[in-house]
């Protein structure tokens, strides 16, 4: 610890038992109610706890977040010297304070909940506070500004410093009024791009050319923001990403609708090149392009699937934000196996493995099939493995194994040749992985066992399959093989 003020706390006993009561900031219990983490996977430390079993967390050394034992949690202040400020000059019993009040609003609050705190419980409050900022060191700013950086740092506090439960992986609550929407921190570049080639400079123009993320961001941008003169631009963008021809087709796809919205002749061409011949003159591009909006490209931007923003936020490189979005809508999410399967394949994108297991998990649940089950089960395993739990993932080669009938024919006759199809392999393939991740991890057992699932399926599955996996199966069983050469 190296914080002054923390160092403070702990050197004077004096001052930790003002900061204690009245305001509620009790070095003495630093511990959580639960084990927890910060997705971001910056450091986490416990640095003091209040009356309602809340904690207050050192993250990254400086931030300080507030987690209730209730589920909640907000970023706080950038530094423990500024958190005590807010909690000593504006404590937890001033709850009416907002950013909308002015000085003299804020002022009032203050005074008439510190008049009913000295009634009821504090009577030296002043002369309390006094010794505790004087003690501490803290400067005397206004309180407008003190309740503008407490909102400042409430809003910061996604993506950065969301808290996650770390035995179920659900994340802490942050009030609804704290959380900017995806959609507008992926569209403000686009936005902002898309006013700039408004002005007809030509600057933005080759910006956009030469990056098809902004672009992406750009077309989205036009597609809820549409002006008369928008046409020449999005022609450009139409025509970048026709000649590009990059591997995201939606992009081009919405270029061509809002082109082909305006039903020039002259576009045509352009169109049945971008739509595949779909477009053959200008009525039936503006037909084609309003059953294509009908079908998926509206002017509502409250109707997008979130995971369009998701998608495009991790095609920008705010990881952490995609991340975020996820796990909030995992934490939301019920028996629902398509959006589980859609959740557990962008967070394995992301290389959340943990979190992607935990919807693969649910997942599985679901399904009633044999081909179902072993087909979720063995993305399960690669998941287990991934994050590195490796009897996890041995667990659900097994289900795997059960729902195919790989040891013999199972309920319903299980997969009915199963093992000279894509399936067979899949699984193997998994079988050899998790060998080789255990042997590298030192657990000899695991990986003799899984070693010997796998050869059993080598030998089941189609001769094709067995050769196309044959550099891993060498690799694989040379790994056992040391292990008995050293004695493992």
């Amino acid at each position: 610890m190296t914080d002054r003020i923390l160092e403070l706390l702990h050197a004077r006993p004096d001052l930790a038992e003002l900061a204690a009561f009245p305001f509620n900031f009790d070095v003495s219990r630093a511990y959580h109610v639960e084990d927890v983490h910060l997705a971001s996977g910056a450091s986490l430390e416990p640095i003091a706890g209040d009356d309602t079993g809340g904690t207050f967390f050192l993250c990254g050394g400086t931030a300080v977040l507030h987690a209730s034992s209730e589920g909640d949690a907000v970023l706080l202040a950038d530094s423990v010297g500024e958190a005590l400020e807010m909690l000593v000059r504006l404590p937890w019993w001033c709850e009416d304070i907002s950013v909308e009040l002015d000085k003299a609003g804020v002022l009032a609050v203050v005074r008439a909940a510190d008049d009913e705190a000295r009634e009821e419980f504090a009577p030296e409050l002043d002369e309390q506070r006094a010794a505790l900022l004087s003690g501490l060191g803290l400067p005397d700013r206004p309180l407008t500004e003190l309740v503008a950086l407490s909102d400042s740092a409430a809003r910061r506090t996604e993506p950065d410093y969301v808290l996650l439960n770390s035995l179920e992986l659900c994340a802490y609550r942050l009030e609804e009024s704290f959380r900017q929407p995806l959609r507008d921190v992926v569209l403000g570049p686009g936005r902002a791009a898309l006013e700039r080639m408004r002005s007809g400079a030509p600057g933005p123009r080759v910006e956009a050319a030469g990056d098809p993320v902004l672009r992406a961001g750009v077309l989205r941008a036009a597609q809820y923001d549409r002006r008369d003169g928008d046409l020449p631009l999005l022609r450009f963008l139409l025509e970048c990403e026709d000649a590009e021809r990059t591997q995201w087709f939606e992009e081009r796809r919405l270029a061509a609708v809002l082109v082909a919205l305006y039903g020039r002749d002259e576009d045509v061409a352009l169109l049945r090149a971008a739509t595949a011949g779909q477009v053959t003159d200008g009525a039936r591009a503006v037909e084609w392009a309003r059953a294509e909006e009908a079908r998926r490209h509206g002017r509502d931007v409250e109707a997008e699937s979130e995971f369009t923003w998701i998608e495009l936020a991790r095609r920008q490189g705010r990881v952490e934000h995609a991340r975020v979005a996820l796990i909030r809508i995992l934490d939301d999410t019920g028996p629902d196996a398509e959006r589980l399967r859609e959740l557990s394949r962008a967070l394995e994108r992301l290389g959340d493995h943990p979190q992607a297991a935990r919807a693969q998990f649910n997942l599985l649940s679901l399904q009633d099939t044999a081909r179902d089950q072993a087909s979720e089960a063995y993305v399960l395993a690669r998941l287990e493995r991934r994050k590195g739990a490796r009897a996890a993932a041995a667990g659900a080669l097994e289900r795997a194994r059960a729902a195919v009938g790989a040891h013999g024919p199972g309920p319903d006759e299980a997969v009915p040749q199963w093992h000279r199809q894509g399936l067979g392999r899949l699984i193997t393939e998994q079988h050899l992985e998790l060998t080789l991740a255990a042997v590298e991890a030192g657990e000899a057992e695991l990986a003799r066992a899984t070693m010997v699932h796998a050869g059993l399926l080598l030998d089941t599955i189609g001769k094709e399959a067995a050769k196309a996996l044959s550099p891993l199966s060498t690799r694989a069983r040379w790994a056992v093989a040391g292990l008995r050469r050293s004695g493992a």
